[in-house]
């Protein structure tokens, strides 16, 4: 299952009423691009990321997951993800994939986030 994936780290620092559009979004190894959606709903959040000439202008799509840290002074988001790994991930077409859950599916198993012992998704229950 992959709802995880679409889910925030509980150390990520995500607020909910904080609108992180036009957020700079950091990769590992650098800027991939700004934030240009995101959504913070429990089991599906995300961000859309405008990639400007980076991957010659595409959207990508990053599972809550992936985000690592949010500076909300900065505006700066942090994502757990190479800029390779990010540029071959599932292509996202904002239109015809943003509410289909094949392709959400496709994309959390791609991103196939574990989470370490004692973490759990923002919003779970852990018992």
């Amino acid at each position: 299952m992959t709802e995880r994936v679409w889910s925030f780290r509980p150390a990520s620092g995500h607020l909910t009423w904080a609108d992180l559009t036009g957020y700079t979004v950091e990769a590992t190894d650098g800027h991939i691009g700004k934030v240009d959606k995101h959504s913070y709903d429990v089991g599906d959040a995300y961000l859309v990321v405008d990639t400007g000439v980076w991957i010659f202008g595409k959207e990508v799509l990053l599972p809550a997951s992936t985000v690592s840290r949010i500076d909300l002074e900065e505006e700066k988001v942090y994502v757990n993800a190479d800029k390779d790994r990010i540029k071959n991930a599932p292509e996202f077409h904002r239109e015809k994939h943003l509410l289909d859950p094949g392709y959400r599916e496709e994309v959390g198993s791609y991103y196939g986030i574990t989470w370490l012992p004692g973490e759990g998704p923002v919003g779970s229950h852990r018992g």
